[in-house]
Formats: structure tokens, sequence, C-alpha cells
């Protein structure tokens, strides 16, 4: 079961179709894709002495290499850790050794970064330098310079993706999805987003180490083409610019991506006929927000709501719901997440796990074959997210009669900013180290361009002056910058219950009343 072989299949099939393309440039066709990411997997198992299974990790920015070594390292029977390019070193070091990666490859900029890191690892054995998106190192051409590999048998369980995802411990937590559960992931997305023609390409400009870069296993089993923006980011002109070169455009968007795309001024004139589909989530998406996208470009519109226990594959509103204006409860249903993709079952549930009627609250539960398998090396999270054969998500929400659901809350006190999730106890592990500190809270404020952004409320010791631009700096030493408070609020003391617990959910309304 190996899902190297959904590449060896296009590739057979149409090898002279474009696989690959930076900007307009097509970089590699099927046939030229299959050869490399076999080449590749011949080179990491000689030249690294890497056996099945062994965990590679990808420090990787947006680019055309990320397909080619993703691939490879399946081809290989290698376990991928895709890990964001815009973390803190700190972060980088933490998710490197706890998840074993003897072999990291990277970025040229992050490479550097990394580099005094992996000098240190106790795991981590090589570094490969792979260059830059349309310029690769000697290093990777001299990788692409080898004979072949025939494709390693996989085992259906057999480790595939290791996603790293924030805890409220403050550590990440090695998510470990299967071969068996990303086939089904992509599966899914045919029975339950969207149609692929050969034709068709999807376009990556949100991170290929997240979301997005899930998306591309359905297109290369279709056989269309992976393009990335020659910036490698998100830039709304270029956007539009690759959505008038390519046909049968579909790409992965954050809302706050979405309301950007919507608002621009090249927004009027850039709905063609080339735009296909543009799946949201990993945040709220307003209502209104929502309108003035399928106001611009149309109804091209899928929403999935999904997590990296379950990646993209939890619930999903689609393209005929969101169209379907005469519906009596419309608006409700363009305010929910949709209903269950057809390849798991949710419930929500009550404390003991009891499911509960139409239209109470509770904890999000889901089963199925695209649940991960559990926490790397952490047998009691996994226990406790995974009893009684459910995914226990922490997120709070409503059934409708009609199966839609409706999040209402997040137990775990996540805040979304900008597509991007953030654990406050992450940040207040890290302001607890200021000497001036005496306690801490950190909560999310609604911001109208992202979603969300973070707060920390602050208590000074006895005598103490307060700096915001240490506690400021502070943070910039610790964890990445997309993560730090955007603002301070110095305050007395924290509110809490009779159990000590501090309420977050009155500091939220504080910040309403502001």
């Amino acid at each position: 079961m190996n899902l190297a072989g959904l590449l060896q299949r296009s590739a057979a099939a149409d090898p002279a179709r474009p696989a690959l393309a930076l900007g307009t440039a097509v970089t590699a066709t099927y046939g030229e894709l299959g050869r490399r990411a076999a080449v590749l997997a011949g080179s990491l198992r000689d030249r690294y002495g890497l056996a099945p299974g062994a965990r590679v990790a990808l420090a990787m920015a947006n680019g055309p290499a990320f397909v080619e070594v993703l691939f490879a390292c399946w081809h290989a029977g290698l376990a991928v850790v895709p890990i964001n390019a815009k973390l803190h070193p700190e972060e980088f070091r933490y998710i490197l050794d706890h998840s074993g990666a003897r072999l990291c490859l990277a970025s040229h900029g992050l490479a550097q970064t990394i580099a005094p890191i992996a000098e240190e690892s106790r795991t981590l054995e090589a570094l490969c330098d792979l260059g830059e998106a349309g310029a690769p190192s000697a290093a990777y051409l001299a990788l692409l310079d080898g004979e072949p590999l025939g494709m390693t048998e996989r085992g259906p369980d057999d480790l595939a993706w290791l996603f790293y995802t924030s805890g409220t411990t403050g550590r990440p937590k090695g998510a470990m999805l299967s071969h068996r559960n990303l086939r089904a992931a992509t599966l899914s997305y045919f029975a339950d987003i969207d149609a692929i023609a050969a034709e068709d390409c999807i376009l990556h400009a949100a991170p290929m180490t997240h979301g997005s870069g899930l998306y591309i296993l359905p297109h290369v089993a279709a056989g269309a083409c992976n393009v990335v923006p020659e910036s490698g980011a998100f830039d709304p002109p270029e956007i539009f610019a690759l959505w008038r070169h390519w046909r049968g455009v579909s790409m992965f968007a954050a809302p706050t991506m979405v309301k950007r795309l919507a608002e621009h001024p090249e927004a009027a004139g850039a709905a063609n006929t080339n735009l296909k589909t543009i799946i949201y989530g990993g945040g709220p998406m307003y209502v209104e927000d929502l309108r003035l996208a399928m106001a611009r470009f149309g109804n091209r519109f899928v929403q999935i709501y999904g997590q990296g226990e379950s990646p993209m594959t939890i619930t999903t509103l689609t393209r005929a719901e969101h169209a379907n204006a005469a519906h009596p409860r419309h608006a409700e249903r363009l305010a929910s997440v949709g209903r269950a993709h057809s390849v798991v079952e949710v419930r929500v549930a009550d404390a003991q796990d009891r499911p509960l009627p139409p239209g109470e609250p509770g904890e999000v539960l889901v089963r199925g074959d695209t649940v991960m398998l559990g926490y790397w090396d952490d047998p009691e999270a996994s226990e406790a997210t995974l009893r009684g054969g459910w995914l226990h998500t922490g997120d709070i929400g409503v059934l409708d009669a009609d199966g839609f659901l409706t999040l209402k809350d997040r137990s775990k006190d996540l805040i979304i900013s900008g597509g991007a999730n953030i654990y406050p106890r992450e940040i207040e592990e890290v302001l607890q180290q200021h000497p001036a500190v005496l306690e801490c809270a950190v909560v999310g404020r609604p911001h109208p361009d992202w979603g969300e952004e973070v707060i920390a409320f602050v208590v000074p010791r006895e005598g103490s002056a307060l700096d915001t631009a240490a506690l400021d700096a502070l943070c910039l030493e610790r964890i990445a910058r997309f993560k730090r408070p955007r603002g301070y609020r110095v305050v007395e003391a924290l509110p809490k219950n009779d159990t000590g617990k501090v309420l977050k959910t009155e500091l939220r309304e504080r910040l309403a009343a502001r």
C-alpha cells in the first residue's frame, strides 16, 4: 500500500503530462518526476544508510522539490516529518530530536538555521542543503545522479507522515499518519471535495508541509499538475496571474487568505473560467467574508474542517451547499463546517462520551480510516485522545438534525491566527520565565484580517516593573515570531474559579468590552 504507487501509476499512464511547475514554467513531467523519485529513493537509502521506517525531516519552503523528495522518501519506505518553515530554531530542535529523524532535507535558508542544531543533535546524523526553488544545490543534483530504486513494499499501518501539532502542554505532539490514513484521505477528496481532471492543477500558495501538501496526493493520483508560485508564498497579484495562466486551478487557503484575495483591487477581474475550486479551512470563516468572496469569484468554494490527527477529513461544506441560497437555513449552513466526510463518522458527545441529540453542544468526536495511529512516543496522550476508538478533538460543536456541524468553542483554548494554530500554554511557559512575571494567561482576540491575535494578561511580581518590550524580546528568543503576543495587559490578578483555574472566558470578555 505504498503511497509512492500513486506517482508511479500516473507516470506510467502518461509520462509526458506536466507534473510540476514553478510559476508558469513546467519543471517536470510525470515520467521525469517518477524517475527522479526512484533515483532519489536509491540515493537516500544508499548514501545515508536509511532502512525502511527511518524518519526523514523535511524543513522546506514551498517548491517543486518538496514533491520530489516527498515521494522519494515513500518510494524508499521512509517516513517523512514535515516541519513548518516558520518555526523558531528551538522548535526545530525539539521536533528533530523527538522524532528521531536521522536525516533532514532542507531548503537553503532553513539549512543554515538548522546546521548548528544538527551538530548538537542526539539523533540527527546528516543535513542536506537542497538549495532554493529553481536553483538546486550541488548536493541535491548529486542525489539525482544515480540508478532508480525499486519501490519498497509498505504495510497499510506503516508510518508515512509524522505531523507535529502543538498541544496544551506547550510541547508539540507527533500525530502518526499511516499509508492507509493518507490513502483514505486521498480517496475522500474525490468523494467529498472535488473531481480532478488530468488537465487541472493545484496551486500551492499555503505551506506544503501542512494541508496544501496533503492535497498533492489526489492531484498526483489524477495526473494533474502541482504548481508553486515563484515567490513560494501567498501574494494576491501573483495568484491572480497564475489563475489566468493555468486551467482548472484549485488551491487550499486559510480564511484570511480568502479574505485578502476578495478585498484585493484586482479581485473583480480575477474570477475567470480557469479558477475551479478554492478549498478553505484552518480557522473560522465569517459569513460576511464568505459572501463577499462568493460575490467576487462565484460558486467555487468548498470548506473543510480537520485536525492534524485526522487531516483535512472531519467535515466538509460542499460547493452545492454553498450555492443553495434557496434553502431556509442557508445562512446557518454557511456558518457551519458542513457534514461528515464519507470516510469518517462524527458525533457530538458529553463528558462521558455519550452521544448528544441535535442542538446540544458537546465535544466533537471522530472515527474512521483517516484518524491517526496515535502520538509518537506518547502512549498516555494517545490513549486519552483515542479512548473508546474515537478521536477526541477538544473542539466544542453542535450537530443539527441534517448532520451539519457548527463549531462553538475550542475547549483547549486554541488560537487560530492567519490559519496557523497557536496554543496559549506554549507562550505562557515562555513568559513565566521572566523574573518580573508572577502569573500570566494568554487568550485570543478577534482580528479583522487574521481571524485572531494573541493577547497576554500578565501579573507582575511585587516590587517589579514590567517592561513589555523585554517580554516581547523573550518571546522572540524562544518561539516563532507569529506566536508572540500582539498586546499585553498588566493586571493585579487573574480571575480564577474555586479550584484555582484561570477563567479565560472572563479575560476574553474583558477584551470584548474594551
